[in-house]
C-alpha cells in the first residue's frame, strides 16, 4: 500500500475540498484515463484495489500509471473513548481528489480491454468518475 516515507507534520487539518483540480487535469502518459467528476478522499487501500482490478483484467498487458498519491494522514480515536484528551493517532492515508483530476491512466492494450479494465477500477472508487480518451490532433 502507498504511504509517504517522510512527512513534515504527523497530524494534519481536515481541510476543504472546493474548486476544480488545477494540476493533473489532462492525460500525460497513457491513451485512456479515469477522471474525477466529484471531490473526495481516496484511501491507499482503494487505490491499490483499483490498480489490482485493472492489471488483472488486462492480464499484465499494457501499462498503468497512478497519478494520485495518498499523502494526507487521517486520525482516529480509539473505540469508546470519551470526548477531549487530544486528537487521535494516524490510522490511514488518503489522497485528496478534486473534480477534473486524472487519477489513473492506461495504455499499451487494445481499446476494448482497456475500457473494461477502467470500468472495473471506477467501481472500486468512492468518487464519481468518468473514463476519458486522448484526442488525436
Amino acid at each position: 500500500m502507498l504511504s509517504p516515507k517522510k512527512i513534515r507534520h504527523r497530524k494534519t487539518f481536515k481541510g476543504r475540498m472546493k474548486g476544480a483540480a488545477s494540476s493533473g487535469n489532462s492525460l500525460a502518459f497513457g491513451d485512456y484515463g479515469i477522471k474525477a467528476d466529484g471531490c473526495g478522499w481516496i484511501t491507499s487501500r482503494q487505490i491499490e484495489s483499483a490498480r489490482i482490478a485493472m492489471t488483472r483484467h488486462v492480464k499484465r498487458g499494457g501499462k498503468v500509471w497512478i497519478r494520485i498519491f495518498p499523502d494526507k494522514p487521517i486520525t482516529k480515536k480509539a473505540q469508546e473513548t470519551r470526548m477531549g484528551k487530544g486528537k487521535g493517532s494516524p490510522e490511514y492515508w488518503v489522497a485528496v481528489v478534486r473534480p477534473g483530476r486524472i487519477m489513473f491512466e492506461m495504455g499499451g492494450a487494445n481499446e476494448e480491454m482497456t475500457m473494461g479494465a477502467l470500468r472495473r477500477a471506477v467501481a472500486k472508487l468512492p468518487v464519481p468518475c468518468r473514463i476519458v480518451k486522448r484526442e488525436e490532433h
